[in-house]
């Protein structure tokens, strides 16, 4: 029985590839539209496409546009080819604005660049791009049954983008280009005042400052010795009872004591 079922089985598989060889390479649109969306209907994305790709030209203008258009753009985002969805999506957007998809394929064209974000240690121009079609989509679709995934969305890519922010300025502390890091630090604190990363950011500031004074040339000390000093204290002002509390208050204590020296010499 088994024999039987398999011999049927892989009969069925070679006549539906078949069928499909042949109707790839017809003329004939309307069998192509029929068997491409049926090969859609059963996730057989990438098969879909390729008969899809072919009418696609030939249904401009015509009824079933509407519908062949979204299917196509789907098919790339069941092929998970987020860049062609994206922009598919946004194509079948601009040239059916009163379809009732309009929606969903809005949300599906943001949401296909959001797939494109990479992790935080990559370039983050794609994640930025991600960010803001995102927003358009609500800002223009603010009773979106959509609204709460999208801007779920929009957090995760704005943490990612925090994370990225915060390991740059991390990252100049650790190759001692310290002036760079103070920068960063500061430019992260402002852009991120709600950061779980704040205290952190608030300790290795302080941290690039005191490395960057203690080893200044002398004409320079005083002030960085100083400007240090007044990080400590952002620091401290903020989390009174913060993790590098030991650390800080050691290196406190030694731009005090390199302070003594030019109040004795004055």
């Amino acid at each position: 029985m088994g024999k039987y079922l398999y011999i049927l089985l892989a009969f069925i598989v070679l006549s539906s590839c078949g069928e499909y060889q042949k109707t790839l390479k017809a003329t004939d649109i309307g069998a192509k539209f029929k068997l491409g969306e049926q090969l859609y209907n059963e996730g057989e994305f990438s098969k879909a496409n390729r008969l899809f790709s072919q009418i696609v030209p030939s249904y401009r203008g015509k009824p079933q546009a509407e519908k062949l258009m979204y299917m196509y753009a789907q098919s790339y985002y069941g092929m998970k080819d987020y860049f062609v969805a994206g922009y598919q999506f946004e194509r079948f957007a601009d040239s059916y604005p009163n379809s009732e998809k309009l929606e969903e394929a809005s949300f599906l064209s943001a949401k296909s660049y959001y797939k494109m974000s990479p992790v935080y240690s990559k370039d983050q121009s794609d994640t930025k791009d991600a960010i803001e079609k995102l927003q358009l989509f609500i800002n223009q679709f603010p009773q979106s049954e959509y609204l709460s995934e999208a801007s779920g969305y929009i957090q995760e890519l704005d943490a990612k983008l925090e994370r990225k922010a915060f390991e740059i300025a991390k990252q100049y502390n650790t190759i001692q280009d310290y002036q760079a890091s103070i920068k960063s630090f500061d430019n992260f604190l402002f852009e991120f005042p709600g950061s779980a990363l704040r205290e952190e950011a608030f300790y290795y500031r302080f941290d690039s400052a005191y490395q960057l004074a203690m080893y200044s040339i002398e004409r320079k000390k005083q002030e960085r010795l100083e400007s240090a000093n007044n990080y400590y204290f952002d620091l401290i002002k903020g989390y009174a009872d913060t993790q590098f509390l030991e650390e800080a208050g050691s290196k406190h204590e030694a731009i005090e004591e390199e302070l003594k020296k030019y109040s004795t010499k004055s």
